[in-house]
């Protein structure tokens, strides 16, 4: 005899999908294409919250940096057309960093489509390269094995964002089907023969390195590595914006490879002899533009684990190659019986020594220096802090000078996407509302999504945004300065006054002019428990943590002579 199901819009049973597989915000701009579903939120607003944003690039940046952080998928709501095409940076955020989040877009109704209809797009061809899968809803009987389907997609092997188009008429249909079951995550492991291999390996090693990133990793998952790193008393360092995934004060950690990557550690990393890449994808901006493993069989034995098979081979060739998932790896590589690290003890304690030099701040033009903001904070900052950031010259500053002490401390975008740092403290706010979250931010970067701001205030993410102002896009600059120095076209920025801009929304605003002011107006900022921006305005001149604008100019222009 056939069970019978409550009939139910297409809406309802989206929503019911959604909290069936653990779903508790949702970040999203309303839109008429999907009143249906808004309506049904409504009937669940004690279970879901809904996170109202300003644009559709926040949201979905919020969305991602929630999936990031918490390890479940983020989902985001948002209407055809331009809704849909300003989400799409956090979705390519969520695809570059292996970020598990779900894109619901509501689409015209099935009767009205290939018309090119009101704000229509095929979102099958507009989002195919920017998530692992797209897929259209077309009857609402099949929401729940779709749905079903999306949350697995994204959490399994790599993993990342999924797409799903809503017709709105589909979801006003009234159906008869029966719910599905919660998501179950399955992972990878290595066999006995990988570990075996891996312990050869390391036992035949001179000059071993560790790197670690890449997603799908848990608390546990950072224990065992740091376990497995003590016991072979291993170098290791973190790929691009993954600093968090081992404390930097532990004496094996040796650095961060990423753009600006510390002389030391780039010179260790060109001179080892086997690499062991634990979930990095090894892309450009941890291999330094591919420079510092060669292409595409590297000099150095390259042990290789991703969850992702087709990441195994696709751009290195490893010696060995490791489809797992982080969790199951690092629980091996804590179980092997250790060898023998003696010989490479002194390398370790070295390259330690090099990354402590590394993080001790040094003059800079101006009467700032965010070497010394960035140093201080690292003291003042409790260990299990939110550190975000978008991109652009000043998170060089952070990424150099601060500690990351504890995993899911640091929220970036390894996509280089600007304007990250502002929705994603926001979204680490109203997920973890006893957490100290503080956001860096360039001039440029922050005004990409500084309306979000308002965000924070409607929904009391009482955040402190540090917005470093020098008056351009500093990152653009520095390489204008290096491939056309003197022809300054295009990168310079006329700002507001990002305190009173603070004030504007109902926050609280600082003005830091001085390194000697910074301490007492973050601390005002706090104090103040509403959202905050601290204005710090640094000298154009502090182009990096590194290099002075003219020095850079004048290396320029001797080169071109």
């Amino acid at each position: 005899m056939a069970t019978a199901h409550p009939r139910r819009s297409g809406a309802q049973v989206l929503i019911d999908q959604l909290r069936i597989h653990g779903t508790d915000t949702i970040f999203g701009v309303p839109g008429e294409s999907y009143l249906a579903a808004l309506d049904a939120l409504y009937a669940q607003r004690n279970s879901i919250r809904y996170v109202i944003c300003r644009q559709e690039g926040g949201a979905s940046n919020m969305a991602e940096a929630y999936g990031k952080l918490t390890g479940k998928p983020g989902v985001c709501f948002v209407t055809r057309g331009p809704g849909a095409t300003n989400a799409s940076i956090g979705l390519h955020t969520g695809f570059q960093d292996s970020t598990p989040m779900i894109l619901l877009v509501g689409q015209v109704a099935r009767e009205t489509s290939d018309r090119e209809a009101f704000q229509e797009i095929d979102y099958r061809r507009m989002f195919g390269q920017m998530a692992k899968w797209v897929v259209q809803v077309e009857d609402a009987r099949r929401i729940p094995e779709l749905v079903s389907q999306a949350f697995h997609t994204a959490l399994n092997g790599r993993p990342g964002p999924v797409v799903m188009a809503l017709p709105e008429d589909m979801l006003t249909d009234e159906v008869e089907v029966a719910d599905a079951g919660p998501y179950r995550i399955a992972r990878g492991a290595p066999s006995a023969a990988d570990m075996a291999t891996l312990r050869q390996m390391l036992e035949a090693a001179h000059k071993p390195m560790v790197i670690l990133g890449g997603g799908g990793w848990t608390a546990a998952a950072c224990a065992d590595i740091r376990a497995f790193v003590e016991a072979n008393d291993l170098p290791v360092c973190a790929s691009f914006r993954n600093q968090d995934l081992i404390d930097n004060r532990h004496p094996n950690y040796v650095g961060d490879l990423g753009v600006g990557v510390g002389p030391a550690l780039g010179k260790r990393i060109r001179d080892c002899d086997l690499i062991l890449a634990v979930g990095p994808r090894l892309g450009e901006a941890t291999t330094g533009g591919y420079t510092l493993i060669d292409l595409p069989v590297p000099k150095q034995k390259l042990v290789h684990v991703h969850a992702g098979a087709e990441e195994l081979g696709r751009v290195y060739q490893a010696s060995l190659p490791i489809n797992s998932g982080m969790a199951n790896f690092a629980a091996a590589a804590r179980a092997m019986k250790p060898v023998d690290g003696k010989r490479w003890k002194a390398a370790t304690e070295a390259g330690h020594a090099e990354y402590l030099d590394n993080i001790k701040p040094g003059p800079l033009p101006g009467a700032v220096n965010m070497g010394e903001v960035i140093g201080w904070l690292n003291k003042r900052l409790p260990d299990d802090a939110i550190v975000t950031n978008g991109a652009g010259n000043y998170a060089a500053f952070l990424h150099r000078f601060f500690q990351y002490r504890g995993f899911k401390t640091q929220l970036a975008p390894t996509s280089g996407a600007m304007g990250y740092g502002v929705p994603a403290a926001v979204a680490a706010k109203i997920a973890e509302p006893g957490r100290m979250v503080v956001s860096l931010a360039g001039d440029g970067c922050f005004l990409m999504n500084g309306q979000e701001f308002a965000t924070a205030v409607q929904h009391g993410a009482n955040i402190v945004i540090v917005v470093v102002d020098n008056g351009m896009y500093g990152t653009i600059r520095m390489h204008q300065e290096r491939e056309y120095p003197t022809r300054v076209h295009g990168t310079e920025l006329k700002n507001p006054d990002f305190a009173a801009y603070a004030r504007a929304f109902g926050g609280h605003g600082e003005t830091v002019e001085k390194t000697a002011d910074f301490e007492a107006a973050f601390e005002r900022a706090l104090a103040s428990a509403k959202p905050a921006i601290v204005h710090v305005k640094t000298d154009p001149e502090a182009l990096t943590s590194r290099i002075t604008l003219t020095k850079l100019r004048e290396q320029a222009l001797a080169k071109a002579k």
